[in-house]
């Protein structure tokens, strides 16, 4: 295998952790990957009130897209009992 090749396998492994990754998600884990486009950084319960889901959903989606690799979350500093999540792709 040559270094083009190598390169442009590792190409394609980083575009199936865009969106595409997202397409066989529920509808549910789509929306609140647009949100959080929109949004950088929310928490789960700013996301429960931007999508107008139950709390249950959102965290069920968030799971789903954590699954994939497609959000990344941290602590609150301002609340350490909250976490923040970000959408970690383009």
């Amino acid at each position: 295998m040559s270094a083009s090749d190598i390169q442009r396998v590792e190409d394609e492994d980083e575009e199936s952790v865009g969106w595409e990754a997202i397409r066989d998600l529920p509808p549910s884990a789509k929306l609140v990957a647009k949100v959080l486009e929109y949004n950088e950084t929310l928490t789960q319960s700013q996301l429960a009130e931007e999508t107008l889901l139950p709390p249950r959903t959102v965290r069920y989606a968030l799971n789903r897209l954590e699954e994939v690799g497609v959000v990344d979350s941290r602590f609150s500093f301002a609340d350490a009992r909250k976490r923040i999540y970000t959408l970690s792709i383009e």
